[in-house]
């Protein structure tokens, strides 16, 4: 593996001003994958002042619609080049089935940059019908400025993506910060824009910890903060960004309920759900976690999702046939461990899983078993806090009321999901339910042209589809005097 160590600053790759220098682990084996850059304060300063120089650059700035959505739409064409190198590396990062990688991540990463390629030319403002005589008004959409885009460890290319397409087709400017535990595929995606032909200085990386991420959004150059990742962190960007009002999105974290009626399709719901709980490990915000199951099905679809659990393959994430890769870290994989704990301890039923994966090919990695609960007490911290990995709670309930409340009964709301053949209850229950995004029969998909964002403690705003270009824009009102 190519060893990794600088930053892309104003077009140029340096290493970090004071030489530091942090490693990036294979999960799956616990090995050293390369070696990156630690971006210091000083690191901070030039990207963010090649961000603002390149902001009002003509290079940039004097670009026609057309030429700019011309680069994202190369940007597209090269990571379809470039898809199975990609690919890999975000595997080997990450420890995400290749499967995964390979035909998910890579592939939207493509699309949301041809999705915003197109709106680069149909960004309108509007005349106005404003009742001073003599008046002409209009509005303008302008780019709000240099934007701190800030992404996660679970899919640092996908998320990557949708967050610097919009970015660039509004015409802002960008510093990107990926995860330090997973920058490989930014800091590829960086060299991509470069090739496309995106001037210097246009989009920056900078790799390293969370100081890197706080001196960005604290930067009074930095007009807008896009963040994807914890809660307590999102909080912590809100409180920051409040002293300069700096324009702020987040999506954060979540407790996606999954309401299973009395006449679901068993055994559909029972391999969506156990997909939809356990892609990327369950290390998915978007992740069913809390199934909620009609007192008269219970225990079949606890049975049945038990046994379906201990059958999916787990391994090497770069074996095509893995569906069940390694948490990210031996730090994750306490944190998980920690939760099952907790579920013992108060009580909830361990009817799959629990512990620590072994075997040929496990022993050195970050490998946990799916786990399932049942009798899970609407209390219980299982219940209530994001876990971030394989572990399943199962509830009963007894009628449409009771299940309602008890879905909303959450902190956070970003997705939830249905099962049922009744297409009544089906938009009933959608119209109810306290989430950003409401799947009906199917898994949790994100796509370039839909929204995705949250409620509550899971976020601000919403990123995809038309939604996006709102959270890089600003609106401008002009007022012309046609009576003089």
């Amino acid at each position: 593996m190519t060893v990794v160590e600088r930053l892309l600053v104003g077009g140029d790759w340096v290493e970090a001003a004071d030489g530091r220098t942090s490693p990036t682990f294979d999960p799956s084996t616990g090995g050293q994958l390369a070696t990156f850059s630690e971006a210091g304060a000083e690191d901070v300063e030039d990207a963010v002042a090649a961000a603002r120089h390149a902001l009002s650059a003509a290079a940039w700035r004097g670009l026609t619609p057309d030429a700019r959505g011309r680069l994202l739409w190369r940007v597209a064409e090269l990571l379809e080049r470039d898809a199975e190198e990609l690919a890999e590396l975000e595997t080997r990062d990450v420890g995400q089935p290749i499967a995964m990688s390979r035909g998910v991540n890579v592939v939207l990463a493509a699309q949301v940059f041809r999705y915003y390629a197109g709106w680069a030319t149909k960004l309108e403002g509007k005349l106005s019908s404003v009742s001073v005589p003599g008046t002409l008004h209009y509005t303008r959409r302008e780019p709000v400025g240099v934007c701190a885009l800030i992404t996660p460890w679970n899919f640092p290319l996908a998320i990557a993506a949708w967050k610097l397409a919009p970015a660039l087709a509004t015409g802002n400017t960008v510093v990107l910060k990926p995860a330090e535990q997973t920058p490989l595929s930014t800091l590829r995606l960086g060299a991509l824009c470069l090739e496309a032909g995106i001037p210097a200085g246009v989009v920056n990386v900078l790799t390293g910890g969370p100081e890197v991420g706080q001196a960005l959004v604290a930067h009074r150059d930095v007009d807008k903060v896009s963040f994807t990742g914890s809660t307590e962190v999102g909080q912590q960007i809100v409180a920051a960004a409040a002293a300069d009002l700096k324009r702020v999105s987040l999506e954060l974290g979540g407790k996606a309920p999954s309401i299973i009626t009395r006449d679901a399709d068993i055994d559909a719901a029972v391999v969506g759900n156990l997909q939809g709980a356990l892609f990327n490990t369950g290390q998915a915000c978007g992740a069913y976690t809390r199934f909620y199951v009609d007192r008269a099905r219970v225990d079949e679809f606890t049975e049945k999702i038990a046994a379906a659990s201990t059958t999916l393959p787990m391994g090497r994430p770069l074996d095509p046939a893995t569906v069940l890769g390694p948490l990210i870290s031996q730090e994750q994989l306490d944190r998980v461990a920690g939760y099952v704990r907790s579920g013992v301890d108060q009580g909830a039923q361990l009817v799959a899983g629990g512990d620590r994966a072994s075997g040929p090919g496990l022993d050195d990695g970050y490998f946990f078993t799916p786990t399932v609960f049942t009798g899970v007490g609407d209390d219980m911290t299982i219940a209530r806090e994001e876990i971030f990995g394989p572990v399943l709670s199962i509830f009963a309930y007894d009628d449409v009321d009771e299940v309602v409340a008890r879905a909303n009964d959450s902190d956070f709301g970003l997705a939830s999901v249905i099962w049922t053949r009744d297409l009544v209850t089906a938009h009933t229950l959608a119209e109810r339910i306290c989430a950003g995004t409401v799947f009906v029969n199917q898994l949790p998909l994100i796509d370039p042209g839909a929204p995705w964002g949250g409620f509550g403690l899971s976020g601000w705003g919403r990123e995809m589809g038309t939604f996006a270009l709102d959270e890089f824009t600003e609106t401008k009102g002009v007022w012309v005097n046609l009576a003089s």
